[in-house]
């Protein structure tokens, strides 16, 4: 592709040589050659032929130099010494020639000149958005000397002030971008940071301030209206802590994503998966994508929340053939398309069926032979299972049964199954059938198939989780509506999620349990306020909080372990194993007979006796909500005393 040359920057460079190679050959003294007109130009034409030359044959005039590294102008140098040393070696050659002190000053002073010139244009772009009258002036010059070159680079006056918490590598990143991006809605104007040998000192014509007790009126003296963390490496505890302050201060809060391999940087509202304020991390190594590489991988429900983000997460590692079953059409084909677009060859299927119907899914398995089933097909909406427990039980109980029973039947090395919080002394429908398929799995150890459940808590931004609902309360200008004020629940991203669900299946042995470290609990009642501030509005004044009261089989405090066991660790530090002793397979059996029975009924409450008399740790939500408010009340008081 042909490069378009800067002639503007040409024309100053030529300036500048003839200024210098003027007062070299012409001003300056020399006792021992005094050239002629005629070889005065003669000298200069040829230096400026070679120097011309090198910097066309290095492009230096199709580099855009207001953005210039010292690559930049590392190459500057490289060109005009190979011009000096062809420059030379021509002087050798003819006789009666100049010095070589002349020489070599008029190309050094060249090439100082040219460098000057650079960084003034660079200093001058980069300081247009400010207001003292040097560089008024300075910018008036520039437009005048380099005409259109300039004039269309147009400053948005309208900047918002901004202070970068960190003035690390990323922070000084963050602020050269925005001072060379004219069109940015952004001005920094400061920087804050811990470290006593930046305080006081300033990047780019910025200054560095120190975090402590003047903090406050600093940024308002400089007329700072947002604050951005630029602090990606910064331990949980400390950005949540630092969050706490600005926003006590009044400041809404920015974050900046550094810049990965092909991507760039992002600026954007600190949302609510920085409000967990867990240090992200990719959990799948190298030795976790090999696994996964190659083999022909099924996920059921692979158009949910959970299954889509498996299904990203899979498309990475490179899988001879990904199956997508799901009986929600839509979902599935959101994904196909997506996955189509960013991985062409990728081999991948979607069949829009039930994992109810046995039938079919055995002639699925049978067409693709999967290597590895990643089981997330399950209803999973507490208060819609409540009302219909039939379909819970045959959906989330025989569902799954169906799909064990077809992995042994076509020999699937690995069945991988998404467990839930909620199958923990469950107090609704939804989890004690999600506890009763964990049931399942772990009773087939004497499979040729290895099976592994894994348990987690809610994922930020599911379908039907409270975050979706949360935000568009908040666009409908409230109110925001909570069950109890009093709830807590732990969270993960849904990446986090997936990654640690495909670690612990490829690390399962067989019939393990799983527990993912879903790290704090978090109280509901402080997320909806931290989202209604994330939205630049103020919880209770503009926005109501309304409680709604507890929702049939809804739990006030989430579990992850069953009867608190001890937990197992595993390599890696964010999984654990549940030590609890399997059923049989004939007891599962036993179960899945009542549940049979039950179902053939057709009502709804025996089919819930059943269940409750199928899982012994399913209870009464008052029940199991009465006995952890008043351990709470105790934890309190023991606190206290």
């Amino acid at each position: 592709m042909k490069r378009a040359i800067r002639w503007e920057l040409l024309f100053f460079d030529t300036l500048v040589y003839l200024i210098c190679g003027l007062m070299i050959l012409v001003l300056y003294p020399s006792a021992i050659t005094v050239l002629t007109p005629l070889e005065v130009v003669a000298y200069m034409a040829v230096g400026w032929g070679l120097v011309t030359a090198a910097r066309m044959i290095m492009h230096l005039y199709q580099r855009i130099w207001r953005y210039a590294g010292p690559e930049d102008y590392i190459s500057l140098i490289a060109a005009d010494t190979i011009a000096t040393v062809l420059f030379l070696v021509m002087r050798a050659i003819v006789p009666n020639t100049i010095t070589m002190m002349r020489a070599i000053s008029m190309l050094a002073s060249n090439l100082l000149g040219c460098i000057v010139i650079r960084l003034l244009y660079q200093y001058i772009y980069k300081s247009r958005a400010k207001d003292t009258k040097l560089e008024k002036v300075m910018l008036r010059l520039l437009k005048v000397f380099t005409g259109a070159a300039f004039a269309d680079e147009k400053v948005n006056s309208n900047r918002i002030k901004i202070a970068i918490i960190g003035a690390g590598s990323i922070g000084t990143m963050l602020a050269e971008e925005l001072l060379q991006n004219t069109r940015a809605i952004y001005e920094p104007v400061c920087f804050v940071d811990v470290d006593e040998g930046k305080v006081g000192r300033e990047v780019y014509g910025i200054q560095v301030l120190n975090p402590g007790d003047n903090l406050k009126s600093d940024l308002q003296n400089r007329g700072v209206q947002e604050v951005v963390f630029a602090l990606p490496n910064i331990p949980a505890d400390k950005r949540e802590a630092l969050y706490k302050v600005y926003r006590d201060m009044g400041y809404k809060i920015k974050a900046y994503d550094a810049p990965t391999f092909g991507d760039k940087g992002k600026l954007h509202d600190f949302n609510i998966e920085d409000l967990l304020f867990r240090n992200p991390e990719d959990f799948l190594t190298e030795e976790i994508r090999n696994y996964y590489n190659n083999k022909s991988i099924m996920i059921t429900g692979g158009g949910g929340s959970i299954g889509s983000e498996l299904a990203r997460q899979i498309a990475k590692c490179g899988p001879a053939r990904l199956v997508l079953l799901d009986v929600y059409e839509n979902g599935a084909y959101d994904i196909q398309q997506e996955l189509l677009r960013k991985y062409p060859a990728l081999n991948i299927r979607v069949e829009i069926m039930s994992v109810c119907d046995r039938e079919m899914l055995e002639k699925v398995f049978e067409l693709h032979t999967p290597d590895i089933v990643l089981h997330a097909a399950a209803h999973k909406h507490v208060p819609l299972m409540e009302r219909n427990v039939i379909e819970a039980v045959r959906n989330n109980v025989f569902g799954t049964l169906n799909v064990v029973n077809a992995c042994e039947k076509y020999g699937v090395g690995r069945f991988i199954m998404i467990s839930t919080d909620k199958a923990v002394n469950p107090t609704n429908v939804m989890g004690a059938t999600k506890r009763m398929c964990e049931m399942i799995v772990l009773s087939r150890r004497s499979s040729g198939t290895k099976y592994s459940a894994t348990r987690f808590g809610n994922v930020l931004g599911s379908n039907g989780s409270v975050i979706p609902l949360f935000e568009r309360q908040i666009a409908a200008g409230g109110p925001v509506t909570l069950t109890d004020k009093r709830i807590i629940r732990y969270f993960m991203t849904i990446p986090e999620a997936t990654q640690l669900v495909m670690t612990s299946g490829a690390m399962a042995k067989n019939g393990e349990l799983f527990v993912l470290d879903m790290g704090k609990p978090v109280k509901i009642i402080d997320l909806a306020e931290s989202m209604i501030r994330l939205s630049g509005l103020e919880p209770g004044k503009d926005i109501q909080i309304v409680e709604t009261g507890l929702r049939p089989g809804e739990k006030m405090y989430e579990e992850l372990l069953v009867q608190g066991e001890k937990l197992g660790k595993t390599k890696n530090k964010k999984i654990f194993t549940e030590k609890d002793t399997p059923l049989s397979e004939a007891e599962v059996e036993d179960k899945l007979r009542i549940l049979e029975e039950a179902l053939a009924t057709k009502s709804n409450r025996a089919v819930k006796k059943a269940l409750k008399e199928v899982v012994p740790t399913y209870r009464a939500p008052e029940e199991i909500n009465g006995a952890a408010l008043e351990e709470k009340v105790q934890a309190g008081e023991r606190e206290t005393a």
